[in-house]
C-alpha cells in the first residue's frame, strides 16, 4: 500500500509552512505530497496569510525535495487553458527529476470563481471541458518531440503546437481523475486516466465507484488495450492521536461549517487508521491519501510515521 499526505493549503498556510510539511513528510518515509488547487477556503473562516498557487508551490517544492511524489488532488479545468498546463506539468516534471502527479478535475466551488473572476460554467460546460483538457493534455506529451499537435474541440482549438517541452515521465506523468460522479467521472478516468481517487468517502461507497470504474474500462476497451491497469486509491480523512483526547483535538477543524460533502473520517487511534486502510485494500485499492488538517502539526506526520505506516505491505 503506497500511502501519500494529502492537504489544504486553502485552509491557511504559507510556502514556507507547506515547505516544512512536505519536507518532514519526505524524512517520515511517506510515498508523496499532494496539495487540493483551491483559491478560497470551503467557509467563512479566516484562512490567513491566504491562498497559494498550487502549480506554483509544487515548481519550488520540487527543487526543496528530492525523493517523494508531489501533485495536485485536484488541479481544477477552469483555472487554466490545458496548453499553457501541459506546458507548466512538464516543466514542474523536469524540475522535480520525475515526480510530479496531475490530478485534475471539472471545479465545482462557486465561490471561489466569483471571489477572483474566474468564469464558472455550468455542470455539464464544465465536464465537457475537461474531458477536452484531458484530450489535450495527455495528447501534448504524448506527440514527438519534432511534431506538432493540433486539436479542433467545441471549447478549445490548438494549431501547431509545438509538443514541448517534454516531462521526464514517459508517456507523461500520472495523471489522477476521480470524484463521486456516477458516470462522466467513470468514463473519463477509464480514458485517461492513471489512477482513479475516491475522496473522503465511506469504504461501501468507495467499493461502489470501483465497480462503475471497473465497468467503464471494460466498455472502454483498456482490460485488452495493454495499458497499465487504473490504480485504485481512496482518500482518508484523519485525526489520530496517542489519546482519545489528542484524537478530539485533531478532529476538532472538522466540525467547523463547510461546503464539502459529507465525510467519514478516521478519528481515534493509529490502530483505528490501519482498520480502515486494510478495508480499502480489501476493496482493490492500492493507494490511500491521507488528508491531514494542520499543517503546523510535524507530530501528527510522525505519529502515524511510526505507529501505522510499519504496519503495511509493500512500499509506503
Amino acid at each position: 500500500m503506497r500511502v501519500s499526505v494529502f492537504t489544504e493549503p486553502h485552509r491557511g498556510a504559507s510556502y514556507d509552512d507547506q515547505l516544512r510539511f512536505a519536507r518532514h513528510t519526505e524524512s517520515c518515509g511517506y510515498d508523496g505530497f499532494l496539495r487540493a488547487d483551491h483559491y478560497r477556503a470551503m467557509g467563512d473562516e479566516p484562512a490567513l496569510p491566504g491562498p497559494t498557487d498550487a502549480w506554483l508551490t509544487l515548481a519550488a517544492l520540487a527543487r526543496e525535495t528530492s525523493r517523494i511524489r508531489l501533485g495536485t488532488l485536484v488541479t481544477s479545468a477552469t483555472f487554466r487553458l490545458p496548453g499553457p498546463l501541459a506546458v507548466m506539468v512538464a516543466q514542474v516534471d523536469q524540475m522535480s527529476g520525475g515526480r510530479i502527479e496531475l490530478g485534475i478535475g471539472a471545479g465545482w466551488y462557486e465561490r471561489e470563481h466569483t471571489a477572483y473572476g474566474i468564469p464558472f460554467p455550468g455542470v455539464r460546460e464544465r465536464f465537457d471541458r475537461l474531458a477536452e483538457q484531458l484530450e489535450i493534455v495527455t495528447g501534448l506529451w504524448r506527440t514527438p518531440s519534432e511534431g506538432r499537435f493540433n486539436y479542433s474541440g467545441e471549447h478549445y482549438q490548438l494549431v501547431d503546437a509545438p509538443a514541448l517541452p517534454k516531462p521526464v515521465q514517459r508517456p507523461g506523468p500520472p495523471v489522477i481523475v476521480g470524484g463521486r460522479g456516477p458516470k462522466r467521472t467513470p468514463e473519463l478516468a477509464a480514458r485517461y486516466a492513471d489512477e482513479f481517487n475516491m475522496p473522503f468517502t465511506s469504504v461501501p461507497q468507495a467499493a461502489a465507484a470501483y465497480e462503475r470504474v471497473r465497468e467503464a474500462c471494460d466498455a472502454a476497451g483498456r482490460t485488452d488495450s495493454g495499458r497499465q491497469p487504473l490504480v485504485l486509491s481512496a482518500g482518508i480523512v484523519v485525526a489520530v492521536g496517542r489519546t482519545d483526547a489528542e484524537a478530539r483535538r485533531r478532529a476538532a477543524p472538522l466540525h467547523r461549517p463547510s461546503a464539502l460533502p459529507p465525510e467519514d473520517p478516521v478519528v481515534g487511534s493509529p490502530a483505528q487508521l490501519v482498520e480502515r486502510i486494510g478495508e480499502f485494500a480489501a476493496i482493490g485499492a492500492t493507494r490511500v491519501h491521507l488528508r491531514l488538517i494542520d499543517l503546523a502539526d510535524l507530530d501528527h506526520l510522525e505519529l502515524i510515521a511510526a505507529d501505522v505506516l510499519p504496519q503495511l505491505d509493500g512500499p509506503q
